[in-house]
């Protein structure tokens, strides 16, 4: 067992290093006041630090004073804006080009195209447009401050947006005069009990839509193996012939690994052992504060490579498909990597579904993620010993607040509808804390430092490289994911030295992957690169690869069976006896933890 022995929180803060050994410059004493001075701060900015917003702003108030051609191009701005919206309040007519300006899902339904309504706003765009205007452009602002400045006066100027108000929003005054006034009675109960569930968290009374293992994660399967930080679940083959190599898939550990197993309509897990595979697939612990040293070795050792040995141990099968989503797909390239090096070939196959190795363009995540931020969120977890899902999930709400913050208000407070649930939602919801140790790590070495990808990365005091990795990979990229851009997953083109197969298919982080077949509107590109192939950028690629419509998922089992040998009898659901005994059915206990 590699589980470290748990410390006090007081042994952590009295401790001269931090969770990555860098060594402390303060005497333990003065350094515990300022850690937790600074989780005071980060409980009433929601973790988010002061200084890297203030450092943004300085840098462009400073610029923006000293460029008079900038402040004359924003009052012209000004002035146009002004006299489009003077001729469109005289004429009616919008004299924007329809065009010049995105779709805002907000404003689309027929009400907002009546007057006022329309004035009200055409006039918001122009807003949130003047702002981007200033925010952007500036001469001598560093990129980085830039966008975060762009950012964060968006967020700010959408707070008054016409459609968050009762009385300037036609849909709920029309709502309001039809059910005279009820919506806003059940808004207020809706928002009643929303403060309720968030002051005294509790799970709702009755009977959900959708619950684990009901009508989620309900493929079937038992647990096989478990140890401190995940349960390894094995699934019950539906053919009478399956490939002798098994896939292990490993999730991100930031939520329930479900996200593969959902409906039975659209799951993955289902689908392969469907198209003949042996199936694995670790469940993560939600961790507590006794795990605050859990590390990214820790989650390397107990998380991937004993998921091995326990699956070669229950098949005798010499080499697996190795599957990773998300931060299990990073965490999978640091274990493939680390047993390239050290002659460990177990692995036919790597598969790295929307998975990061560079995090140098890592989308709207990295506008928060420097120093100040990381020491910041390392001061709130030394308190708890984690990060909450709380914190997680309000910190990618803000990546989409017209999404996930104001149009969901707005259903539920002001037009007094529930949302319907449906189980990627359930899932969305169902989120885990993540330790202390780990965390740091994380952040510190592979986001902020990009370690991975620069060589720096060690395991066992020993450094890897993705480039040592000889199975051919499979890669997946999602066109709309706003946690790792297609084009940051697609540059792991450049850090290995093998086949890679890599896709590209609608969608986002999360639907982008569960996009089963039969999936309407959907669609993706695929092509092959060999290893002595030239490189081709993101762009290039795009072009030259043609679109495809439907399910990525059944180019993905024929690539596997390629790269697999002639199918056999199903094996023994776990081991006969011992260590890889059947302990229960799944979904086992783990993905059950709140």
């Amino acid at each position: 067992m590699l589980k470290r022995p748990a410390t006090t929180c007081t042994d952590e803060l009295a401790s001269d290093t931090n969770p990555t050994g860098e060594k402390a410059s303060l005497p333990s004493f003065y350094k515990t006041m300022d850690q937790f001075t600074h989780s005071v701060v980060a409980k009433t900015t929601g973790g988010l630090a002061p200084s890297v917003l203030g450092e943004a702003w300085l840098d462009w108030a400073v610029h923006m004073a000293a460029s008079p051609g900038k402040q004359w191009q924003l009052m012209e701005s000004a002035m146009r804006h002004a006299q489009a919206l003077w001729l469109q309040s005289i004429s009616g007519i919008e004299t924007t080009c329809a065009s010049d300006k995105p779709v805002d899902k907000r404003f689309v339904s027929n009400g907002w195209q009546q007057y006022p309504f329309n004035l009200w706003s055409q006039a918001h765009r122009q807003h949130w447009q003047w702002w981007q205007e200033a925010m952007t452009g500036v001469h001598g602002v560093a990129p980085a401050h830039e966008d975060l400045m762009a950012f964060v006066t968006g967020l700010l100027v959408d707070t008054s947006a016409p459609s968050n108000f009762p009385f300037t929003n036609p849909n709920v005054i029309a709502a309001a005069q039809a059910e005279q006034g009820q919506n806003f009675v059940r808004g207020a109960k809706n928002l009643a009990d929303d403060l309720f569930h968030k002051v005294s968290p509790s799970k709702p009374a009755g009977p959900q839509p959708f619950e684990v293992g009901r009508n989620l994660a309900i493929t079937p399967g038992k647990v096989v193996f478990r140890n401190h930080l995940i349960e390894l679940i094995q699934y019950t083959p539906s053919t009478e012939r399956v490939r002798p190599e098994p896939i292990l898939i490993v999730p991100a550990w930031i939520m329930k690994y479900y996200i593969l197993d959902l409906s039975p309509t659209n799951s993955l897990v289902q689908f392969l052992v469907g198209q003949g595979f042996t199936v694995f697939i670790v469940s993560w612990k939600n961790p507590s504060a006794e795990d605050r040293d859990l590390g990214m070795d820790e989650y390397r050792q107990l998380g991937v490579m004993e998921a091995i040995d326990a699956i070669q141990a229950i098949t005798q099968a010499p080499k697996i498909h190795a599957v990773g989503y998300c931060l299990g797909g990073t965490l999978l390239a640091i274990a493939a990597a680390a047993m390239a090096r050290d002659g460990d070939d177990r692995c036919a196959t790597v598969s790295l579904l929307a998975a990061q190795i560079d995090f140098t363009e890592a989308g709207p995540l990295r506008l928060f993620i420097n120093d100040s931020q990381v020491t910041m969120i390392e001061d709130m977890m030394s308190q708890t010993g984690y990060l909450s899902s709380d914190q997680m999930a309000g910190a990618f709400a803000l990546l989409r607040a017209k999404d996930l913050i104001w149009a969901p208000a707005i259903d539920r407070y002001l037009l007094g509808v529930e949302g319907h649930s449906f189980d990627l939602m359930t899932w969305n919801a169902d989120a885990t804390r993540m330790p202390y140790r780990m965390h740091s790590e994380y952040l510190r070495r592979l986001f902020l430092n990009n370690d991975l990808a620069d060589g720096r990365y060690q395991v066992g005091n020993k450094a890897i490289a993705v480039t040592d990795i000889r199975a051919p990979i499979f890669a997946v990229g999602t066109e709309d994911d706003h946690v790792a851009p297609w084009q940051s997953v697609y540059k792991l083109h450049l850090f290995v030295d093998v086949d890679v197969t890599f896709v590209l298919t609608s969608g986002g982080h999360n639907a982008g992957i569960v996009s089963e077949p039969g999936h309407q509107h959907r669609h993706f590109r695929i092509a092959d690169t060999p290893a002595d192939a030239s490189y081709r950028s993101p762009a290039d690629w795009c072009a030259e690869t043609a679109s495809q419509e439907g399910s990525w998922w059944p180019s993905f089992t024929n690539w596997l069976e390629q790269h697999s040998s002639d199918p056999i009898a199903p094996p023994h659901m776990g081991a006969r006896s011992g260590q890889y005994a059947v302990l229960c059915d799944a979904p086992g206990t783990y993905v059950k933890q709140i």
